[in-house]
Parts: structure tokens; C-alpha cells; sequence
């Protein structure tokens, strides 16, 4: 089986370093990455300047790999549509994550982006997260995770347009209570805008911001990784609601 790894925190990051060490003694991996970090680009494309892709080696691993000098979302479409045109993979794997992606986190998130773009490809496809801050954490124990959810889905089938967005505690293995399959959550955030002045006077703002906390379903995402739960939750992306479409129709418009 071929698997193609992307993430959005770039190709030296120690989340995608840990799937391709977890990985590699049993699927055949290519890898095709940001060159840096490109968090919280969603689905954004490169389309008013050159995508620049440059071989990547990977010492003392049998991996063909890439930096790319764009998004998570062009790192797919460059891999399906140019780079592994004659090699397609079997399945897309983004991540893993250093910081949780639940609930609305979603719609911000370049590693689910990602995943998102390999499904619209097609093909399964399954975005990695670990519920961790900014210090090093043990990437190894939702690698593992990863790899028991790929054989699953593998031998199984995904519906069509969907990906499975998947969060694991920062816990050891032993620690990990199972997994849980969710629904997202709801997460919103307190953000604040600092302003400050550039060496030429112009006005600029430094967004920052937290958590606040909202009220969540028992099987939601959120609360499944607070008892120590792994979450796959189903993500499609027909966006429509369709339980208002009469009521829009009644409108007159």
C-alpha cells in the first residue's frame, strides 16, 4: 500500500517525522510537505506566484519526499496532479498535528485542509492531531494510533467526500482510554488585536487569543479527548443545510 503523508507545520516537523518512522516498515510512504510552517491556512491555494518543490531526503529511510513552497492544499494537489501522477497513492494521511484540530477548529485548519483536498481527489484520507501545547511531546503513541486506524480504513470503506479528523491525547499509551467515535464540537476563542506601529509608522495588528470554553455533547470531539479518549470523528464537506431549503423557497427569492 502507498501512502502519501502531507501536515501543515512543515516538513521537518516532529509530527509527519514520527508517521514516517511509525509507517515505514509497512506501507511504502512518499512524502510531499510544506517547506515551513503553515498553520491555520484552511484551504487556501498558491495562484499569484510560483509553487517551488524541491527533492527532500530522509536519511536511513526508502522515502520520496518533497518541500513545497506552498500550502497544505497545494502540497495535495501538486502530489495528485504532478508529482505522483504515475504513482498515485492509496490513501492520504495529514500530520500529525503538534495541537489538537476539534469542533469548528476545522474550518481554520491546514492539516485537515489537507485531507480534505486528498478526498476530493477521491481518495480516504485522514488528518492527525495531537492535543498538545508548545513543549516536545512523544509524537510515538498517536503515530501508533494512526497506523491501527489506516489498516482500518483500509480494509474497509470509506464514503465517498468524507475524511476521518482524528485527535489524540498527550498521554502515554498506556494512559490512552480507547477510541471514541465523535461529532465535532463546538470550540470558540477570546481573541485579542494588538496594535502596534512598523519602523515607518503604518499600523499593524498581532492577533492573539484563548480558548473559551462552550458547552459540549457527551460524543462530541471536544469532550472525548478530555476523558482521555481518541477521537475519529467523520468529516464530509457538503456544506448545505438542507433542513432550511424549504423555508428559503417560501421566501419568494
Amino acid at each position: 500500500m502507498h501512502i502519501l503523508l502531507t501536515n501543515d507545520d512543515g516538513i521537518m516537523a516532529p509530527g509527519i517525522n514520527a508517521l514516517w518512522r511509525e509507517l515505514s516498515p509497512f506501507f511504502r510512504i512518499s512524502v510531499v510537505a510544506p517547506d515551513s510552517e503553515k498553520s491555520a491556512s484552511s484551504q487556501a491555494i498558491t495562484v499569484h506566484h510560483p509553487i517551488w518543490v524541491d527533492k527532500h531526503p530522509i536519511d536511513n529511510y526508502n522515502i520520496c519526499a518533497w518541500r513545497v513552497g506552498g500550502t497544505p492544499t497545494d502540497c495535495v494537489k501538486v502530489a495528485l496532479e504532478a508529482l505522483l501522477i504515475d504513482d498515485r497513492p492509496d490513501i492520504i494521511i495529514s500530520g500529525i498535528n503538534h495541537g489538537s484540530n476539534l469542533g469548528t477548529d476545522v474550518l481554520y485548519s491546514g492539516t485537515v485542509s489537507a485531507a480534505i483536498e486528498g478526498a476530493l481527489h477521491g481518495l480516504p484520507a485522514i488528518a492527525v492531531s495531537l492535543d498538545c501545547s508548545w513543549e516536545p511531546f512523544d509524537f510515538s503513541p498517536s503515530a501508533k494510533a494512526a497506523r491501527k486506524i489506516i489498516e482500518a480504513v483500509m480494509n474497509n470503506t470509506l464514503p465517498p467526500n468524507t475524511l476521518l479528523n482524528v485527535n489524540v491525547p498527550a498521554l502515554p499509551e498506556h494512559e490512552l482510554q480507547g477510541i471514541s467515535i465523535t461529532k465535532l464540537g463546538i470550540r470558540n476563542y477570546e481573541n485579542t488585536f494588538e496594535r502596534r506601529l512598523d519602523p515607518r509608522g503604518r499600523t499593524y495588528y498581532w492577533m492573539s487569543g484563548r480558548i473559551s470554553e462552550s458547552e459540549n455533547d457527551a460524543d462530541s470531539d471536544i469532550m472525548a479527548v478530555k476523558a482521555g479518549k481518541i477521537s475519529v470523528t467523520p468529516v464530509h464537506f457538503d456544506l448545505t443545510n438542507y433542513g432550511i431549503m424549504n423555508i428559503l423557497e417560501s421566501w419568494g427569492l
